[in-house]
């Protein structure tokens, strides 16, 4: 099942430095594991926002809800999810 995704990242600014910059370096990873796993297909940053938008490919939404609670940066973000269907008029299959 393909998934959008709208993750913003809201860090407090008076928030731990070296804590931030470790669950960044945790975030990284993780997020990298999961786009070699094929799970995470497109990840793109918005410009002028510490956001993304990003495109999984996952089981259920069980699954999604497992991963996207399980990143680092998590407990900072404002997560929406926009479940995906074929569209009759795409040319190539998701």
């Amino acid at each position: 099942m393909l998934y959008l995704v709208h993750m913003q990242v809201q860090i407090p600014a008076d928030a731990d430095k070296a804590l931030t910059d470790r669950l960044k370096a945790e975030e990284k990873a993780f997020s990298q594991k999961l786009q070699h796993d094929g799970k995470w297909r497109h990840l793109w940053r918005v410009a002028g926002q510490y956001a993304n938008y990003s495109v999984f490919d996952v089981e259920s939404n069980d699954e999604l809800h497992t991963l996207l609670s399980s990143l680092p940066l998590f407990p900072y973000m404002v997560v929406n999810v926009t479940p995906l269907a074929q569209h009759p008029s795409a040319i190539a299959p998701n």
